[in-house]
């Protein structure tokens, strides 16, 4: 097989797939007969091929895949006039804070909002494979420290944390609208050639932050 009919086999599996495709993945393709810098040179043609179109291909932290571009999302909004799920500040501002001061116990995100981290908020997290346990921390009770996954990245069309949308300020408010922020942007161009969006899932459910004093923490019913 010479390299152009090897690029079209893995464009064909990109444009076919439901979900990103790693390296590994695409070098199964030829029975591992190429190897990972050739799928990767390949894969950097057809980003090239494809520039300048309404669909490009992408790298994010679990592997490649095709979506459309930004430009793109007036026009396929007609199609799919649904809006995406809004999420809670008590949600936002949770998964802020974990995104951008991970590894965190509940008692580190407690302390930075100044209120009681609802079980239901976390376990709505992990249940929509953004954030999952990573360890514990080594202090009296060994409270478990969550992190965010690759999913998380994923979904917000990053590759790693370290393109999230950087901070002005500090504060667990500014994260909760730098992560909004960016899945409003993402959002807007997440339909894949495949034909799958986004994720839509309902909104989860959360209490709106109603300023609290971070001495005396309340309590999220």
């Amino acid at each position: 097989m010479n390299t152009h009919e090897a690029k079209i086999v893995i464009e064909t599996a990109l444009l076919c797939a439901q979900q990103p495709m790693s390296i590994a993945e695409l070098r199964r393709l030829f029975a591992d007969e190429l190897g990972a810098e050739s799928v990767r040179a390949l894969l950097d043609d057809l980003r090239i091929d494809w520039q300048g179109r309404g669909v490009a291909l992408v790298s994010l932290a679990t592997g490649w895949r095709f979506q459309t571009v930004p430009e793109m999302a007036p026009f396929l909004e007609r199609l799919h006039p649904e809006k995406p799920p809004k999420y809670s500040r008590a949600v936002l501002e949770t998964l802020a804070i974990i995104a951008y001061r991970q590894p965190v116990t509940r008692g580190d995100i407690e302390e930075i909002r100044g209120v009681t981290v609802s079980a239901q908020i976390v376990k709505a997290l992990e249940d929509r494979g953004w954030i999952e346990m990573i360890g514990h921390k080594d202090v009296i009770g060994r409270p478990a420290l969550f992190g965010t996954t690759r999913q998380f990245l994923d979904d917000l069309g990053l590759r790693a944390l370290g393109e999230l949308p950087p901070l002005e300020s500090g504060d667990a408010p500014a994260a909760a609208d730098a992560i909004e922020q960016r899945m409003i942007a993402f959002d807007q161009r997440a339909e894949t050639v495949a034909g799958e969006a986004m994720p839509s899932e309902p909104a989860l459910s959360g209490p709106t932050l109603s300023e609290p004093t971070l001495s005396e923490p309340t309590r999220e019913s």
